[in-house]
């Protein structure tokens, strides 16, 4: 960690420019929950839980698309591979609970929107949409060439978090709609999604040989790491894998494996979470629907007054 330190300034670790975009974020969050708060409908004061799980959602996309992991993953893929599934597994939960529900009903109130919704919404759109890009981006020549076009990479990411974002709605829906599934389905949603999830992971984890010329070929690799250096910066070619002072302790075939273990794992950590929760709700609504029943039976095996 030293020599990485060391190698790199503190604006290429640390991505000020991104920390500036998500204060943007926050304050805003904080102008639509406060100030400006009665212009919505049926709007209601946001819990201080709801604040911290949005905060933390931020976080996980600075993790996802700056600091020390970003720059990290250009030189491991087991630390790009951390970086995407915080990003894409942790961010999207964290901010649909952290985002109150009177504003996405808002957007309700505008035709355009729900007749997209009405599209976008059907819960295969998002299952399917989501596993796809995440499959096809670990291709080999689909990696290779995002890592070295920037904007298409950032593009490509921006889809994939929105597809995440879909995904995660069915899961952790903020308002009542026509596609809402119940506790049951949202559980073999989960399970589905993880199914889906898995070629891309063993794809990475089984293949003979490294896949990527992003962690094998100096050229492809200065190409990618040059954008995440100040413009004029000298490439540190002696911290990639074949010099004598580069950083990653693994050989690019092992990391591979790892980075593809490690992300499967995580996946299944967040979706097991996610699973549990949705059984929680499940009891405590079968638990409040009881009680429903045995007070209305209590009721009228009551004598009139």
């Amino acid at each position: 960690m030293e020599q990485f330190f060391s190698t790199f300034s503190a604006r290429t670790i640390w991505t000020p420019e991104l920390i500036f975009v998500l204060i943007i974020f926050s304050f805003i969050y904080f102008w639509v929950t406060g100030p400006i708060r009665n212009m919505f409908p049926d709007s209601k004061p946001v819990p201080v839980r709801r604040k911290v799980y949005f905060h933390l959602g931020l976080v996980a996309i600075y993790f996802g698309f700056g600091g020390p992991l970003y720059v990290l993953g250009h030189l491991m893929l087991s630390m790009h591979m951390l970086s995407m599934a915080i990003v894409f597994l942790v961010a999207p939960p964290l901010l649909l609970l952290g985002t109150p529900s009177w504003f996405f009903k808002f957007f309700t109130r505008f035709s355009f929107m729900r007749r997209i919704f009405v599209v976008l919404g059907y819960p295969i759109i998002g299952l399917v949409l989501f596993n796809a890009l995440i499959s096809f981006y670990h291709l080999p020549v689909t990696f290779d060439t995002l890592m070295v076009n920037e904007g298409w990479h950032n593009v490509y990411q921006l889809v994939m978090l929105f597809a995440a974002m879909l995904m995660w709605w069915h899961i952790i829906p903020r308002f009542t709609t026509r596609y809402d599934l119940s506790e049951l389905k949202k559980i073999g949603y989960m399970f589905a999604s993880g199914v889906l999830f898995t070629p891309a992971c063993v794809l990475v984890i089984f293949a003979g040989a490294p896949l990527y010329a992003m962690y094998t070929d100096p050229a492809v690799w200065s190409t990618a790491i040059s954008y995440c250096l100040p413009p004029g910066a000298d490439i540190p070619y002696d911290v990639f894998y074949t010099g004598e002072n580069r950083i990653g302790f693994l050989t690019p075939h092992h990391d591979q494996q790892f980075g593809g273990a490690m992300m499967k794992v995580m996946q299944e950590l967040v979706y097991g979470i996610a699973i549990g929760y949705v059984f929680r709700q499940w009891m405590i609504k079968d638990k409040s629907e009881n009680a429903k029943v045995e007070l209305k039976e209590y009721e009228m095996v009551q004598p009139n007054n």
